[in-house]
């Protein structure tokens, strides 16, 4: 079997895997599932939304990770929602690239609130808890608003309010590298600030005026104490994971999880393979995913014809240097290991989607069931699933939207 064969009979396993894994949860899975309002915190899509031909009304499981939300997949995994990223990557900090990711953050914003409008029958903007629960009452998809690195507003602070106004709810302080609000987790620099700068303690206190829920993930373990000291409200980890199960900058410890479920806050929890489990690096194989990466630009830009061509060569360097994977049961160990920490009351689902989530045997959004089921099987009740899938959250945002009137 030639290489480009051994690709495509992958790519074909791992679709089938995607509706194996919807279709083979038992009925009363199912069903609880269903009755839940099923929420995730953290769906890159919109980094797809300019893709050319691409469209959130088609079904592109075909494409694997590249792109592994859309209205189909919602509606075949019992998706009803969740929170639309407005991700910026963090660059360099003079002025001139400050006002770069600015523009990038209102344009992604634009990009989302189109998204909307093209689709207002299946999506609808939501502002507060209550908006949520009426949106999929009417039967359509529940679409808060994220931002994941508050780049977007290093060179103008003021924007938060614009960025409220226009439906932000959800703000992450830092990405991959220190800003001017805060340190990361994982800059190889390591710390600037010490946790947060001035601009981001002035940062925490709009979003606290504003009722915008503060999101402590990538963020350092400093910055993570110093938001959960200073914020009048409860925040959230919207993609995070277990250090005590592997030992990751990005992943957070026994002891902090236990601070912030004290607070009123909630952790969801992160599918991000490298974050779950240790995936040695293969030289060979980052070699050739960067000579292909060169090849074709970068995945966001990629129209669907020519994300054909670039996965069928993307699945053969694959195939030629197989990496570990992360497993379902991998996600579940740190899920139901969170939850044993941390306490029902303060667990969720946030998946990173479209981000880099996705393990074997939960490859997209239409295999989500599969969580229900085995916290199930693990002994949680229908009242504790709704909690993690939505229950949870909305409480951490009517508390927030309560702060901000006092």
């Amino acid at each position: 079997m030639t290489l480009c064969r051994v690709a495509l009979a992958s790519a074909l396993a791992l679709i089938c895997i995607g509706d194996a894994a919807a279709k083979d949860v038992g009925a009363d899975a199912r069903r609880v599932h269903e009755e839940a309002l099923v929420l995730d915190t953290h769906l890159d899509t919109p980094a797809n939304f300019r893709r050319p031909g691409w469209n959130i009304a088609d079904n592109h499981q075909h494409e694997g990770d590249l792109s592994q939300v859309d209205l189909p997949r919602m509606k075949m995994g019992g998706l009803d929602g969740g929170f639309w990223v407005i991700y910026t990557a963090q660059g360099a900090r003079d002025e001139a690239s400050k006002r770069s990711a600015r523009d990038h953050g209102l344009e992604r914003l634009v990009s989302i609130h189109e998204m909307l409008a093209a689709h207002a029958s299946e999506l609808e903007l939501a502002r507060t808890a209550e908006d949520a629960e009426r949106i999929a009452a009417s039967g359509k998809r529940v679409s808060f608003i994220s931002m994941e690195n508050a780049a977007p507003l290093a060179s103008d602070p003021s924007l938060l309010t614009a960025y409220h106004r226009l439906g932000l709810r959800m703000l992450g302080i830092t990405h991959v590298r220190n800003n001017d609000f805060g340190d990361s987790s994982t800059d190889p620099a390591g710390a600037e600030w010490n946790g947060l700068s001035p601009a981001g303690r002035a940062l925490v206190e709009a979003a606290n005026r504003l009722g915008i829920v503060l999101d402590a993930s990538h963020a350092s373990d400093a910055v993570f104490d110093q938001v959960l000291e200073l914020s009048r409200a409860p925040i959230v980890l919207s993609h995070t994971s277990a250090d005590a199960l592997y030992d990751h900058p990005r992943n957070i410890d026994d002891a902090r999880l236990r601070r912030l479920a004290a607070k009123g806050g909630v952790i969801h929890v992160n599918a991000y393979g490298g974050y779950l489990i240790d995936i040695p690096k293969i030289p060979e194989r980052e070699a050739a995913m960067e000579t292909l990466g060169k090849k074709y630009g970068p995945e966001g830009q990629l129209s669907v014809e020519q994300a054909r061509g670039y996965l069928a060569e993307r699945r053969e360097i694959e195939a030629r240097y197989p990496a570990k994977q992360a497993t379902f049961d991998h996600y579940m160990a740190h899920l139901l290991h969170i939850l044993k920490v941390a306490g029902v009351d303060h667990v969720g689902i946030g998946a990173d989607w479209d981000g880099g989530g996705g393990v074997v045997g939960m490859e997209d959004v239409s295999a989500l069931p599969r969580v229900t089921e085995a916290l199930l099987a693990a002994g949680y009740t229908q009242q504790d699933i709704r909690k993690i899938w939505s229950g949870n959250l909305l409480r951490v945002i009517r508390e927030a939207r309560a702060i901000a009137k006092d």
